[in-house]
């Protein structure tokens, strides 16, 4: 679990970052308003990766054949959340002006390609071929 929390670490720096660069562009064009729906939506998208991340890691301290189960849960989990939480950003809520729209495809690609980032590094190290054979 030290490599979950480096991958916190890590995550929570992008989440600085992320906050930093949002708030100056949000400022800078004058849509103020958008903050808080900025920091809601970072929020969620950081509760999914963090629990993506957590399934991950948790299943790569297993045995190599329900370490893949692991996997295929995490990611599944993840692209199921995300989507529920698109369905309730968007129908539910009924956040679809265009500054709503670009603030959420630019959090999910930002944290979906570091949850990309994680599992190829981890992978790298690791070989699936060995696993999948009986």
């Amino acid at each position: 679990m030290r490599v979950f929390l480096k991958y916190t670490i890590s995550l929570l720096t992008l989440d600085v970052i992320i906050f930093f660069l949002g708030s100056l562009i949000l400022s800078k064009t004058g849509a103020v308003f958008m903050s808080g729906d900025f920091l809601l939506l970072l929020f969620f998208f950081n509760l999914i990766t963090l629990t993506h991340l957590y399934i991950f890691f948790r299943g790569q301290t297993r045995d190599p054949g329900s370490s893949i189960l692991y996997t295929l849960v995490s990611v599944s989990l993840k692209l199921l959340l995300e989507m529920v939480l698109a369905l309730i950003w968007f129908i539910v809520i009924k956040k679809t002006s265009r500054a709503s729209l670009y603030i959420f495809f630019v959090l999910y690609l930002t944290l979906a390609m570091f949850s990309l980032f994680v599992i190829l590094k981890t992978l790298k190290n690791k070989s699936l071929k060995k696993e999948i054979l009986f």
